[in-house]
């Protein structure tokens, strides 16, 4: 798949605002509008663009608390993974799920409204998840960076 500058300057501008009109786009990226959708077309069918979304304010509605929660399983055996993994995308808390290295084998972060519905989250949903050895919960006091913007240009 061949992903040339213009492509990255079109990603980088959708990145940006995603709400953005194809003439500005075009504009942006030095095309005209008919060439410029179609490459933003082919993005799209090519996966590139996976989808647009809006960013929410989470304490504006309510989600003040981000959790992340390192956790361990009994096994890394392929069908406790992949349990682990379909069961934890069921569950409306969780905003990030990563396999990892090291100590833990899930980096999960949720959010949630107060400290009653993340004990709720772990009593009901975390902790009945077969194969859930052991389960580390550290509470974010400030997000310093939050970044959706991939670093596809300099910027300018």
């Amino acid at each position: 798949m061949q992903i040339d500058d213009i492509d990255l300057k079109i990603l980088h501008h959708l990145q940006n605002d995603a709400r953005i009109s194809n003439i500005d786009l075009a504009d942006k990226v030095g095309l005209t509008p008919s060439p410029c959708l179609r490459r933003v077309k082919a993005l799209e069918d090519r996966g590139v663009i996976r989808k647009y979304v809006g960013l929410v304010d989470p304490a504006k509605l309510g989600l003040p608390i981000s959790i992340f929660i390192n956790v361990s399983l009994e096994r890394q055996e392929r069908g406790q993974l992949e349990e682990f993994e379909t069961t934890i995308r069921r569950f409306p808390e969780v905003m990030e799920c990563y396999l990892m290295t090291g100590s833990s084998d899930y980096l999960v972060r949720i959010v949630v409204p107060d400290l009653q519905a993340f004990e709720r989250f772990l009593a009901d949903h975390l902790t009945r998840i077969p194969g859930v050895a052991n389960i580390q919960s550290s509470f974010a006091v400030k997000q310093v960076v939050y970044n959706t913007q991939l670093p596809l240009i300099d910027g300018s």
